[in-house]
């Protein structure tokens, strides 16, 4: 499983059926991949839902997304798992079936909102147009595997 983190200031999905948006937060791109277990999904969901990225009051990055009663936007992005070491074309082999993706995606923005976190989605599957204001900007990508970060 595969996570672009960026901390935003605001961030929008639109979609033909909807449009959701988030103010201070984390807007999140996140990848499921072939190897992806449900042990990955709750290691994230703890990581990015405990993640010090927002600054305190002395400037440091300091402070969870609890703290600062920050919320995320999820957008579901098999493109993370684009292989483009061979040709011009990216090859996505490694990116877990779309009913399985879909079923995980959805389970891991449960556990996310478990933690007490408000988190706002796109669609899985569908064209969307993401707009944010990255702040900072702070961009992490996390990446785990059996159920640890790497």
């Amino acid at each position: 499983m595969r996570v672009v983190v960026q901390r935003v200031s605001r961030a929008s999905v639109t979609t033909d059926q909807r449009c959701e948006s988030i103010e201070q937060g984390f807007m999140l791109l996140v990848g499921i991949g072939e190897e992806t277990t449900e042990a990955d999904l709750k290691v994230m969901a703890k990581k990015i839902s405990a993640a010090r990225l927002f600054e305190d009051a002395e400037g440091k990055m300091n402070l969870a997304i609890k703290d600062i009663e920050g919320s995320i936007l999820s957008i579901s992005q098999f493109t993370l798992y684009g292989d483009v070491r061979k040709g011009n074309r990216p090859s996505f082999t490694t990116a877990k079936e779309p009913k399985q993706a879909a079923a995980m995606y959805e389970q891991f923005n449960t556990l996310l909102r478990e933690e007490g976190i408000t988190v706002k989605t796109g669609v899985f599957g569908a064209d969307m147009a993401v707009e944010l204001v990255n702040d900072g900007p702070v961009t992490l990508v996390y990446d785990s595997r059996e159920g640890k970060i790497q």
